[in-house]
């Protein structure tokens, strides 16, 4: 468990890197990746893959972000994988990001920042297992989903066979999964693939900021993360385990400048204000 070995929080947040094709904005303690190929439909090259590891390593390593919002530039979340450009290195197994970076589908241990992530235009295989690899998920009125990697002859790599049938069921799962076929947003919303559907793409990205800094402006920093730990280790390694670390990391969590902060905006009837320590 991390509560007990964070760090406090910088007094001013870092410098953002440039990237060629994700953006970065700070807005607070909300961090903002912006997918940014969209003449290409933000199909992923190798070089958007490589940004997008950075950005999410960013997410899980700076103490100034509390949450994260995915999104896209354009008019769509993504095309999926740019296969001629990634195939070939697919084939030959060279499929590891870079040394600065972490797993975007987040299938590489652990991960205690939340993201919120908000689609629009077309959502196609890697994108939808960004989706489940994202906390909580927005969807406009008028996203078309496809995991159509059957369709080509090949499977989804990046943990749709994982968390698509534990998150919608197995029938839900399979039906889109074994057809390839395109299914719409209420169909995701029905099936759990998304948490709320907004009127367009403009409305899905400020509820996704909305529910982000709801995240980071209102809660304790400590408290999200020992809660996002905890249900991760549910998942990873059973409800055993993490039933485990319940009251270790609730006494852990009480002895924190945050609880007692949390304690005397409750009886003193305030908002709390939480530093992260």
């Amino acid at each position: 468990m991390t509560v007990a070995s964070q760090n406090a929080p910088q007094t001013s947040p870092l410098e953002l890197p440039n990237l060629e094709h994700v953006t970065l904005e700070r807005d607070g303690h909300v961090l903002l990746i912006g997918l940014n190929r969209p003449q290409k439909r933000n199909s992923f090259n190798r070089a958007m893959i490589a940004d997008l590891s950075r950005a999410y390593a960013l997410v899980e390593s700076d103490p100034w972000v509390r949450a994260g919002v995915l999104f896209a530039h354009g008019d769509h979340f993504t095309a999926g994988l740019d296969l001629v450009d990634v195939g070939p290195n697919i084939a030959s197994g060279e499929t590891s990001f870079p040394d600065d970076g972490r797993d975007p589908w987040r299938l590489d241990g652990s991960w205690t920042t939340p993201v919120v992530a908000a689609v629009y235009g077309w959502c196609m295989t890697l994108g939808i297992e960004l989706l489940l690899a994202a906390d909580i998920r927005i969807a406009a009125a008028g996203t078309r989903f496809t995991q159509l990697e059957v369709q080509r002859g090949i499977y989804p790599f990046g943990g749709a066979t994982i968390r698509m049938p534990r998150d919608a069921g197995w029938g839900n799962a399979m039906r889109w999964l074994l057809t390839g076929d395109e299914f719409d947003a209420a169909e995701a919303h029905r099936i759990g693939l998304v948490q709320e559907v907004a009127d367009d793409a403009s409305a899905a990205v400020s509820r996704a900021r909305e529910i982000a800094h709801t995240i980071a402006d209102r809660a304790a920093p400590l408290g999200v993360r020992a809660t996002l730990e905890s249900a991760h280790l549910a998942r990873q390694q059973g409800e055993a385990a993490a039933a485990e670390r319940l009251l270790p990391d609730m006494r852990t969590l009480f002895t924190t400048e945050d609880a007692a902060e949390g304690m005397r905006s409750f009886v003193e009837r305030r908002p709390a204000r939480f530093e992260g320590r």
